[in-house]
């Protein structure tokens, strides 16, 4: 049983013609939702009523009641598009108008910071202001009001970190609290106490300030990193605080300190997303692993789920969006 949604326009349901023919309009939105994202510009295009049902953002909201998720990975390989850069702007991408809209700057604007989000809240960490001092503040922004709110500061200021979400809780590990130190501890954040949680070693790879931030990334609240000399690919053990080595890669990371690639969640799937040079040329390829296909003998079974021909070898940016 489906809990029904807010109407978003009465007018949609006023026609005399169902929007699929010989179902009434209850099942046919329950099936238009079923309907690949990718077709959704098609729909628009048939009439109005198609074209104010897309737009709306209703059939987003069924999606999300009924259960379904379908991944899209968004990147940057070219960064000659760019016109223009405010490195302190915040910009929001709607998946329904398909444009960008410029939100309400943070409290204490910062780059170089750790970030994650859960449902629609995102919390910021660390970083560096425009003055260059290394920050231990955090922010939560929340995207249904579009406001920013201070969270308690962190045990330790950190730049060049990175941050995710697991069991529900907010972590924040690696980066550099100087311009020639390192940090090895992480640090927990717990939404219902508000309160942060030193953990000692729970990084212990060590960052250099030529290094990019730890490539970390969580499939179903099991924690991974990518180990940028050795190319391999590790799994946290929650209970010990330690590492384990699952596997190489399927592209180098070692040559570029990390940078230029991206390791990301899809699902219920571990995303790489990195160059290769080829016979026909330079390429970004995408390449997945189900952690539940498991290893055999120190291999990972990784799959190739597209290439991008032509596009540098450098991924500059990458997100995976599923609604």
């Amino acid at each position: 049983m489906v809990k029904k949604v807010k109407k978003y326009d009465e007018g949609l349901y006023r026609s005399n013609d169902s929007l699929l023919p010989g179902m009434c309009d209850d099942v046919g939105l329950i099936c238009l939702a079923w309907a690949c994202r990718f077709d959704y510009a098609s729909l628009a295009g048939l009439n109005m009523r198609f074209s104010r049902l897309m737009k709306s953002g209703y059939l987003y909201e069924l999606r999300r009641q009924l259960g379904i998720i379908e991944h899209w990975v968004y990147m940057v390989s070219d960064p000659r598009g760019w016109e223009g850069f405010d490195p302190f702007a915040i910009w929001k991408y709607s998946l329904v108008r398909r444009d960008w809209v410029k939100c309400e700057g943070m409290n204490h604007p910062r780059c170089l910071f750790g970030s994650g989000t859960l449902g629609s809240i995102a919390i910021i960490a660390g970083g560096s202001d425009q003055n260059g001092n290394i920050l231990n503040s955090a922010e939560l922004y929340d995207s249904s009001t579009g406001k920013w709110e201070m969270l308690p500061n962190m045990h330790s200021p950190r730049r060049l970190c990175s941050a995710f979400f697991m069991d529900g809780k907010f972590y924040v590990i690696g980066g550099m609290i100087s311009p020639d130190e390192s940090l090895t501890c992480g640090e927990e954040f717990d939404l219902k106490t508000k309160k942060w949680r030193k953990i000692e070693g729970m990084y212990p790879n060590v960052n250099k300030a030529a290094m990019a931030p730890p490539l970390v990334a969580v499939v179903s609240d099991e924690l991974y990193a990518v180990e940028y000399e050795s190319n391999m690919v590790k799994k946290y053990d929650k209970e010990k605080n330690s590492w384990d080595v699952l596997g190489r890669l399927p592209v180098r990371a070692d040559s570029s300190n990390g940078w230029g690639l991206a390791f990301k969640a899809c699902g219920e799937r571990l995303l790489v997303v990195g160059g290769q040079r080829g016979p026909e040329g330079e390429a970004i390829v995408l390449n997945s692993w189900s952690p539940k296909s498991g290893v055999k003998d120190g291999i990972l079974d990784w799959k190739v789920l597209g290439v991008k021909e032509h596009a540098g070898v450098f991924v500059y940016n990458c997100a995976v969006m599923g609604c």
